[in-house]
């Protein structure tokens, strides 16, 4: 076996391999001795049948086949001698059975970066404040009370801020109505935001019966792809204007909210815990997301292309994942496969330089994912998922599922030392709220 590698970029290699005929031969000689037994032809009997008409009939078959077959088998043994590492599969082109009975075949392989990371321990980030403050307890109650708050319709007034509307609405993009843009009967709550702050805005002024368009444009970060990046003229008809009769904030409403609730203290006490629950979770996702943004301010290289479009389709597709449960498509929802690509790039190659700093930290902390890191993922998704611990490790029994989750624990034991050695800082804000409560209390 010839090879021979030539450096196409810092991180590409064109790996064209050489196998010798007298190999080559012999393949095709069992690939055609194994079909002559099996193939059927008119006026032969089986096993019978000449080479030559074997050969006519089905040659690229059997070249194909036995071709595939012959990559397989060496590719592995030719990166090995050569000592190159690819950090994705290759790329197999120019094929070819050559004249002289050889057969060539070219591996396209990206490799991994070479680089010295910097500057990781003692990265200075902002922690995100976590206590929960009696006002945040106090707007709680209140969305609470909105919530479980009885409906009445009423005809001799504007809509206000807080009131149920249900109304018919159509979307237009320049012009053109928007079939996934449509709803009849549906009920907007006033001021909560979930139709969109400037959309909701609209409606204050109108009265049951009344007509009314609202142009808005979407920004191209827009969490919904069918109105990222749009102007969309909304179209609406109210249908109904309901006020929301609130109850009022005592013991009786903590025990309509739940039957463990004795009184309005305790359900202000279980608010107060699951707030404080909810912002360590969030702190914990600031705190990776300043660490990773400090990690790429100061190692600056390149990634391999391969991984970088990898990353990139997989984006897509969870793309395609989200339309799909609302039975849409890309082209459906009016998405450009090229476009999503192109806006997705720069996410997807920090995404990927970031992986290589991580796994280089690990390299040179020696941070390895052991038995009791397995054991301990191993349990948080059988309470994530309310399954026996016991079911969650067959279910990882295969290395195609097991290596991605050894991935994700060994990242977040990365995380987890980056942010010990961190120097965790309070924000501007929240110093300043902690010196004004100071100052309130003297």
């Amino acid at each position: 076996m010839q090879v021979v590698v030539e450096e196409m970029n810092e991180l590409t290699r064109k790996i064209t391999i050489t196998l010798p005929g007298e190999d080559v031969q012999k393949k095709l000689n069992k690939a055609y001795d194994k079909l002559r037994k099996e193939v059927k032809m008119k006026g032969f009997r089986r096993g019978k049948v000449p080479r030559s008409i074997i050969e006519k009939s089905y040659k690229q078959q059997v070249q194909a086949e036995v071709g595939e077959k012959l990559v397989q088998d060496t590719y592995f043994d030719a990166i090995e001698q050569e000592k190159v590492e690819p950090v994705v599969h290759p790329e197999i082109h120019e094929v070819n059975y050559d004249d002289n009975g050889s057969f060539t075949y070219v591996a396209m392989v990206d490799i991994k970066p070479e680089f010295e990371v910097a500057d990781y321990k003692g990265l200075t980030v902002t922690q995100p404040d976590i206590s929960v403050s009696d006002e945040e307890i106090d707007n709680e109650l209140e969305e609470m009370r909105k919530e479980m708050a009885a409906l009445q319709s009423v005809t001799d007034r504007e809509i206000v801020e807080g009131d149920v509307v249900v109304v018919d609405f159509q979307g237009f993009h320049k012009g053109h109505p928007m079939k996934q843009v449509k709803n009849d009967n549906y009920s907007v709550d006033v001021g909560s935001g979930r139709m969109g702050a400037e959309l909701e805005e609209s409606l204050i002024g109108m009265k049951t019966g009344e007509e009314g368009a609202h142009e808005v444009e979407f920004p191209d970060t827009h969490p919904n792809p069918i109105l990222a990046g749009k102007t969309v003229e909304f179209r609406i008809q109210v249908k109904d204007v309901k006020e929301k009769v609130l109850a009022d904030l005592d013991d009786e409403f903590a025990k309509d909210v739940s039957n463990e609730f004795g009184s309005l203290d305790e359900l202000k006490d279980s608010i107060s815990t699951t707030m404080k629950q909810q912002k360590e979770e969030a702190s914990k996702s600031k705190i990776t997301d300043g660490l990773m943004e400090e990690l790429l301010k100061v190692n600056e290289f390149a990634v391999p292309e391969r991984l970088v479009h990898f990353e990139v389709e997989e984006m897509i597709k969870q793309t395609e994942k989200s339309l799909e449960q609302n039975g849409l498509t890309l082209e459906s929802a009016g998405l450009n496969r090229e476009e999503l690509a192109q806006g997705n790039r720069e996410v997807a190659e920090k995404r990927v330089r970031g992986d290589f700093i991580l796994k280089k930290i690990a390299e040179v902390e020696e941070i390895k994912v052991n038995d009791e890191d397995l054991d301990r993922g191993f349990k948080r998704v059988g309470a994530q998922y309310n399954m026996e611990v016991a079911k969650v490790k067959e279910f990882f029994q295969s290395r195609d599922d097991l290596m991605p989750f050894m991935n994700e624990l060994l990242n977040e034991k990365i995380l987890a030392f980056l942010e010990e050695e961190a120097v965790l800082v309070e924000s501007a804000e929240n110093e300043a709220d902690k010196d004004k409560e100071q100052e309130q209390k003297s």
